[in-house]
């Protein structure tokens, strides 16, 4: 070899790549990509072979001799994980923009569409040269994990409470929900389920953001081919949508748009609501005028949780549950009381249990956290309010307020005992800090059975069916509740699965039934046993439970019953159409939520102002 040839190999740097030959270099320059970078092969077998100085420099072939088998083999790995690779960008990518937003909706075919979305990306991203393309396509990925993200969510909340993720209003609710899986399966389980969701959400972002970068790469270096197959998947698209065969996918736009339209929405709803707060038939009552009809009654307001219109009527629920209705209907009306009961439609279903208490205590339909909110900065009559205004020591007994309640000040308490103030000394029961047995006895000894007081207006969430519906306790003698130890007896409890997490759908189905069954036995023997010609029972469901236990679109109807053993009292409500017993029939009169206080005000005692309308 002659020095200049010498010289001329030295020039390239060892596993540096010849220089393109002109016409790829034009070709790169025209279509603005790059191309690819060397394989470590292809810079291993450019690299430069130095000459032997001497006969004892020249290498031995035979000796780390590779078979021409395992270099094709070592060769060909890397290709198919470049490929694989590739297959799985495309379907996660395919998978995030087809995925529904609702876990019913969750099936095979329903990935099997083309997305729109990805058709007007790629498009974009092909017509964008190198360098631009490379940063467009990094925030069309992260866009693409917030999707998915905002899908996981809607699943989450369509599961628990039958409805969309608000990005608005809801982010409120991640610490409820953190709360109440800590009170179901324990810290533990609560920090590990807030880890993955965590690692959830970040996975999410990074592999969406990878996939979009892959799959551009991939695009870019065999446009021809990629723009063919672009044109296919269109025209398909745009004939599948024209003869309305669902195959033509236009679902994530869809979603997207929704959620953004959520932030006017709230907006316009702030300042409507505001208006509906400012009308009020019974701001300026006297009172004097309020409530003349229940003077000297105890009146009790209890909302059973999860109670709803399915429980009577669902036919896995409606036999069991019945029976304890119409069974304490018979075992009431011998002890002189009649009840008289249909159905309110809730503001919410499967959870935001205070959203329904708002709602029905201050005739007002409060359906998300910012009414919730607006509410409490009013100056509202509630319920509440007008009892203790007409002379009522207004009472609230919650033994699921484990924390400051500041909402106790807006409802206008006389008094308030929360979980605490309850002085339970028993086990927890799955979610719910105490049985209800027990919240009704305390009430019974701190509150009805005071010598010389005032007539009591008592409200009173019982929280035995709340979710998750596992460990449900047994009905005891009243008079052996005590402080609530007995409760430690394995005696005590009547139902208590050992896996919480990992039971069956009829396995939840069968312990929420058994959990209605026990709040409604408890009401019943607490009117046997305490009733008497003053009381005055209004129970109801807050909302309906889940759709794990009511199916997919069930409606947001719940029982209400009032009991009462004075004859004046359902006198008053006769024109209310309400069906005879504890038990409400498919044809009970179903009103909003909302309706009820005014309703009940008016029944109860003098009617509205002239100029207001009358309630609806």
């Amino acid at each position: 070899m002659s020095l200049l040839s010498r010289l001329r190999r030295r020039s390239t740097p060892l596993g540096e790549p010849a220089a393109p030959t002109a016409e790829p270099a034009a070709e790169a320059a025209r279509t603005g990509d790059v191309a690819p970078a060397p394989t470590v092969e292809a810079a291993v077998d450019d690299a430069p072979v130095r000459p032997a100085e001497s006969a004892d420099d020249v290498p031995d072939p035979t000796v780390g001799a590779v078979p021409a088998s395992v270099a094709a083999g070592r060769r060909r790995w890397p290709a198919v994980a470049a490929r694989v690779t590739t297959v799985l960008a495309g379907l996660l990518t395919l998978a995030v923009l087809t995925a529904p937003d609702r876990l019913d909706q969750l099936t095979a075919v329903a990935f099997l569409r083309v997305p729109v979305e990805g058709l007007v990306a790629a498009a974009l991203l092909l017509a964008l040269p190198g360098r631009a393309r490379r940063r467009v396509a990094l925030p069309i990925g992260v866009a693409l994990g917030l999707v998915a993200i905002v899908k996981v969510l809607d699943m989450g909340m369509s599961a628990s409470l039958a409805r969309p993720f608000d990005l608005v209003l809801d982010w409120v609710l991640l610490d409820d929900g953190y709360a109440f899986v800590a009170d179901s399966v324990g810290t533990g389980g609560a920090v590990a389920a807030a880890v993955g969701l965590v690692a959830l959400v970040v996975a999410l972002l990074v592999l969406t953001t990878w996939s979009v970068l892959r799959l551009t790469r991939v695009a870019a270096r065999h446009r021809r081919t990629t723009v063919r197959v672009l044109a296919g998947l269109t025209a398909l698209w745009v004939t599948a949508a024209t003869l309305g065969v669902p195959i033509a996918d236009s679902g994530t736009a869809t979603l997207v748009g929704q959620h953004v339209a959520q932030v006017g929405t709230g907006l316009r709803d702030r300042r409507a609501f505001a208006a509906q707060v400012a009308r009020d038939a019974y701001r300026d009552t006297p009172g004097d005028q309020l409530l003349t009809a229940l003077r000297g009654k105890d009146v009790v307001l209890a909302f059973v949780e999860s109670y709803g219109r399915d429980a009577v009527e669902d036919p896995e629920f409606a036999g069991q549950v019945g029976a304890v209705l119409d069974g304490g209907t018979r075992r009431l009306a011998s002890a002189g009381f009649t009840a008289r009961s249909g159905f309110l439609t809730s503001p919410t279903a499967g959870g935001g249990s205070w959203l329904a208490h708002d709602t029905l205590l201050s005739g007002l339909w409060i359906d998300n956290q910012q009414r919730h909110d607006s509410l409490l900065a009013s100056d509202r009559l509630t319920l509440n309010k007008a009892f203790r205004r007409a002379g009522w020591q207004s009472v609230g007994v919650m033994p699921a307020a484990t924390s400051p309640w500041p909402e106790g000040a807006f409802f206008g308490y006389d008094r308030y005992l929360d979980a605490a103030g309850l002085d339970y000394r028993g086990p927890q029961f799955s979610y719910a800090p105490m049985p209800d047995q027990y919240t009704l006895s305390t009430f019974q000894r701190r509150e009805r059975a005071t010598p010389g007081r005032a007539p009591i207006m008592a409200e009173i969430p019982l929280i035995s069916s709340h979710s998750p519906w596992a460990a449900i306790p047994r009905m005891l003698d009243w008079d052996h509740v005590g402080d609530g130890s007995i409760y430690k007896r394995p005696t005590s409890v009547a139902f208590n699965p050992k896996d919480v997490v990992g039971r069956s759908t009829t396995e939840v189905r069968t312990g929420y039934r058994r959990a209605i069954e026990y709040s409604l036995n408890s009401l019943i023997s607490y009117v046997e046993t305490y009733g008497d010609d003053d009381l005055v029972l209004v129970f109801l469901g807050d909302h309906q439970p889940s759709p794990l236990v009511t199916g997919a679109n069930a409606s947001r109807d719940v029982p209400i019953t009032i009991v009462a053993r004075d004859p004046a009292v359902l006198a008053r409500v006769a024109d209310w159409g309400w069906q005879e017993g504890l038990r409400p029939g498919p044809d009970a009169p179903v009103w909003r939520m909302d309706t009820f206080r005014d309703r009940f005000l008016t029944a109860f005692g003098p009617q509205p102002s002239a100029h207001v309308a009358a309630p609806r």
